[in-house]
């Protein structure tokens, strides 16, 4: 009997019959996959599974415990909904892609060592960079190579961090790192800190979530941040500088918020809000705050797929996506409406939907940490997701101005999706049991207190009086907010202009100079019988000179600059057996 049946592989392996099926056969499949997933998940019980040596250091290709538990049951039930909103689609690689990106999201979260850890991390990068390409658009194209180099340069960060931990420690075993944190960690740290969108490292999230496809948008928005905060809680629990990231991170999304025309920009956004509360909980690390980042990851993932779905129902309908240009849809699509406004309430954290009943956790466990400032943060953060995600998207885009669109209620299976992510917004929010059921430590706290709901409401209807107040204020304006991309867009620019400018001017000179001085002095020398006398080695010098002289036409026709390459070529590799020698024997 078989003790462990890896969901990871259910995906990958599942994905290469993709392309040779078709019609409601593949229809069928694409469910099925996830439900066999599902049942997968259910099936495993806690402990260690794939135990192996490399290079003499042990791997563990499975590590499972209640902590990896909830995100893989999460990360199952999002594959299914997210393939039941795909199925109209007839491209194998968007389902192919998709799968990928699950399934390696499943091998981080089961991952027992950092070498597994990082294979499937990387495959998780390329697969959803996929999804922004699939678009096909200049906008998503550019949008996908700046995506993918900007996690290439948070994968190699990773390895790097991984080399130097395993070097000090001695073990590539995945688990948090204790005591003094040194550089492999702090490394390791930054990849996670990447792929979790914080500031400074967000902008790669709302400059290419926007441009994705519109079922590509909705399994990005669920998966990449949220192995992020796994890993986070799995190995830097407790940290203290994760508090005011993710306090930071809160505000931040918010503000940007603000600014944003672009529906999905927007929603983008408030993803880096939502999750700088997990990150602050992982930092707090109490068993609450612990419990408060996990059970919000999992509402996080519901919710905000939801609200996805919804701003990706009116973009394949309309083929609009800027709120300036979006209006008066409630009349030909109240269906999508209804459910697009159960994720508001629930990313709003109104009382009997999933948010209500997680993000309070959170806020909670910062009171009991004595950390005021960090409870008021978050509470603001709370009040001005609701403004702009539940009062302000959904006004301008449902109702507003009429633009005398055309349009309609999507494919019935985008509504299905819908309907089934709006279904556990509420159940989570009315029967919070069996989710706290999943949590990593017992769960010793009530949400609905009458403090709490008076407290949560009159936040609310505050924040919907100040959006009806001053509604003029909020009209969207069709401008670019610059954000941390603009460094590395800008900087890529001058980097290329420097390399092609100065440094090609001055490598095409040294190579002029070579071709017209250096070489045909050689040349002359060597035909010419040059001899040397330096202690009996003229014969020595004469054979390569002559060598120079055999080998001269063929350095003439080396393409300009191939001396130059070469030679830091030598330079770079050098400097790097030098750090590789130290690491190594230090």
């Amino acid at each position: 009997m078989i003790d462990f049946v890896h969901p990871a592989l259910i995906f990958i392996v599942g994905a290469l019959a993709i392309p040779f099926l078709g019609g409601p056969v593949r229809k069928a499949y694409l469910v099925t996959i996830p439900v066999l997933a599902i049942l997968a998940v259910l099936a495993i019980e806690p402990g260690s599974y794939g135990e192996a040596r490399f290079i003499g250091q042990g791997l563990l290709l499975a590590k499972v415990d209640k902590l990896s538990i909830v995100f893989a049951t999460v990360f199952t039930i999002m594959a299914l909904i997210g393939m039941v909103y795909a199925l109209h689609l007839s491209s194998a690689g968007q389902h192919v892609a998709a799968f990928v990106y699950v399934g390696c999201a499943l091998g981080v979260v089961f991952a027992g060592d950092y070498l597994t850890l990082y294979l499937f991390w990387e495959g998780m990068a390329f697969a959803s960079a996929y999804l922004v390409f699939a678009e096909r658009g200049r906008p998503a194209i550019r949008a996908g190579f700046r995506y993918l180099m900007v996690h290439i340069a948070g994968g190699l960060a990773l390895l790097g961090g991984i080399v130097l931990h395993a070097s000090a420690t001695g073990s590539l075993l995945f688990g948090p790192i204790e005591g003094e944190i040194g550089s492999g960690a702090y490394l390791i740290l930054v990849a996670f800190l990447l792929n979790a969108a914080v500031p400074p490292l967000n902008a790669w999230l709302t400059d290419a979530y926007p441009e994705a496809t519109v079922t590509g948008a909705v399994f990005m928005s669920a998966f990449t941040t949220k192995t992020a905060v796994y890993v986070l809680a799995r190995a830097f629990p407790g940290t203290e500088l994760l508090v005011w990231l993710g306090t930071a991170m809160a505000l931040y999304g918010v503000i940007y918020a603000v600014l944003e025309n672009d529906c999905r920009r927007l929603l983008a956004y408030h993803i880096v809000s939502q999750v700088g509360y997990m990150v602050a909980g992982i930092g707090i690390g109490t068993e609450m705050a612990v419990n408060g980042s996990t059970s919000h990851a999992f509402a996080h993932i519901l919710y905000k797929a939801l609200l996805f779905m919804g701003a990706g129902a009116v973009i394949y309908v309309t083929g609009r996506r800027k709120l300036t240009e979006l209006g008066g849809l409630y009349r030909t699509m109240p269906l999508t409406v209804a459910l697009y406004m159960v994720g508001a309430f629930a990313i709003s954290a109104f009382p009997f939907f999933s948010g209500f009943v997680t993000k309070s956790m959170v806020v909670a466990a910062a009171g009991e940490d004595h950390r005021a400032l960090v409870a008021l943060a978050l509470t603001m953060a709370s009040s001005g997701t609701f403004l702009h995600t539940g009062l302000k998207l959904p006004y301008y885009m449902f109702f507003g101005t009429d633009r005398k669109l055309e349009a309609r209620e999507p494919p019935g299976n985008m509504l299905v999706a819908m309907g089934m992510a709006a279904a556990l917004c509420i159940a989570i929010g009315l029967f919070p049991g069996p989710l706290y059921a999943l949590l990593p430590h017992p769960v010793d706290f009530e949400p609905y207190t009458g403090a709490h709901i008076t407290e949560s409401l009159g936040i609310l209807m505050f924040t919907a009086l100040g959006f009806v107040v001053f509604l003029k204020a909020l009209d969207p304006e069709n401008t670019i907010s610059i954000d941390t991309d603009w460094f590395y867009r800008k900087g890529a620019r001058w980097f290329m202009w420097f390399a092609e400018r100065p440094v090609a001017r001055y490598e095409k000179a040294v190579s002029g100079v070579s071709e017209t001085a250096v070489l045909p002095f050689l040349h002359g020398s060597a035909r010419a019988g040059l001899r040397l006398d330096l202690h009996g080695v003229d014969g020595v010098v004469n054979g390569v000179a002559r060598s120079i002289l055999e080998g001269g036409g063929v350095l003439r026709r080396l393409q300009t600059g191939v001396v130059t390459h070469y030679v830091l070529a030598m330079i770079a590799g050098l400097i790097a057996a030098i750090v590789v020698f130290a690491v190594v024997w230090r």
